[in-house]
């Protein structure tokens, strides 16, 4: 004998696959590993490095990429692992490597903003302790127009001069 179709077990099925897609869509940020979203803006790959014991400092590094029509601005960072985030940027002159504070970083309209070693980066000033490789560091970035982000750096080795995800 043919098997019947019921659309309730259909919609019943319709709404348990539904169910589990919500469920991992409002995930916490870390179950999407690597990216985090917020208005028009995405950050990708967000990480630092391993910190020896007594260093006060780190740098982090990351991608925002901004999908929409108007351009927006980082305009601070914070973290509860240290006392400050500054926002820095390399530069050379004379062959001499200069590193700056900057009040913002633009993050122009469907455009990118890489921040990476060697260039802008975010410094994570008055670690209140060692960074470990492994270790997941919550911070907070600041928009001008998207408002606050909350992120994770993933720390990576010592050596790192690129996200190891």
């Amino acid at each position: 004998m043919a098997q019947r179709f019921s659309w309730s077990a259909g919609w019943r099925a319709a709404a348990a696959m539904g169910a589990c897609f919500a469920l991992t869509a409002t995930a916490s940020p870390t179950a999407w590993a690597h990216g985090y979203g917020k208005s028009d803006l995405q950050v990708r790959h967000p990480w630092t490095r391993a910190t020896p014991p007594g260093a006060k400092v780190a740098a982090a590094y990351l991608e925002i990429r901004n999908s929409g029509r108007q351009p927006d601005r980082v305009i601070g960072a914070a973290t509860p692992a240290a006392e400050r985030v500054e926002l820095h940027v390399m530069t050379t002159a004379g062959g001499v490597m200069k590193m700056r504070e900057m009040p913002d970083f633009e993050v122009p309209a469907r455009q990118r903003l890489v921040l990476q070693p060697g260039g802008s980066h975010l410094m994570i000033v008055g670690l209140k302790q060692p960074l470990a490789k492994g270790d997941r560091i919550p911070l907070t970035l600041r928009f001008e127009r998207a408002g606050e982000l909350a992120i994770e750096l993933e720390v990576q080795p010592v050596d790192s001069r690129r996200p190891h995800h």
